[in-house]
């Protein structure tokens, strides 16, 4: 798939980047320690300042997804599964993301997934996949 690529900025450019040595990074409160995603400048807990990205796991679960069968861009052909994906690392900590190496028919909502990253531009774009049965 030729995903178009995410704008960088200076808010987000460390979370589109942070793929590129196959490790997710989340913005984190040096203050609480409350990770925010989307990345914002001001913590929305205690109002801290001082934001970094840290690594998570990479791990989590379908919090909710949907089956999208419309062409929206030319460059991602339908179908294909759009899912809010909560980490493990923190309770209603999620992302808007692709689930891939998995039949339309076979995601469900609290299945175990774990990230994987696709090049596009300078961008290292979080997609998830079922997590390896163990």
């Amino acid at each position: 798939m030729d995903r178009p690529a995410p704008p960088l900025t200076d808010r987000t450019a460390a979370y589109w980047r942070s793929g590129a040595d196959g490790v997710l990074r989340i913005a984190r409160c040096s203050a609480c320690g409350w990770r925010l995603h989307p990345p914002r400048p001001v913590c929305p807990r205690c109002r801290g300042r001082e934001i970094a990205f840290q690594p998570v796991s990479g791990r989590g679960k379908v919090h909710s997804f949907a089956i999208n069968r419309y062409q929206w861009t030319p460059a991602i052909t339908p179908p294909y599964i759009m899912a809010e994906v909560e980490l493990a690392e923190q309770p209603g900590l999620l992302i808007l993301s692709n689930i891939t190496h998995c039949a339309l028919d076979e995601v469900r909502v609290d299945m175990a997934v774990t990230v994987w990253f696709e090049r596009t531009g300078e961008a290292w774009i979080p997609l998830f996949r079922p997590e390896a049965r163990r």
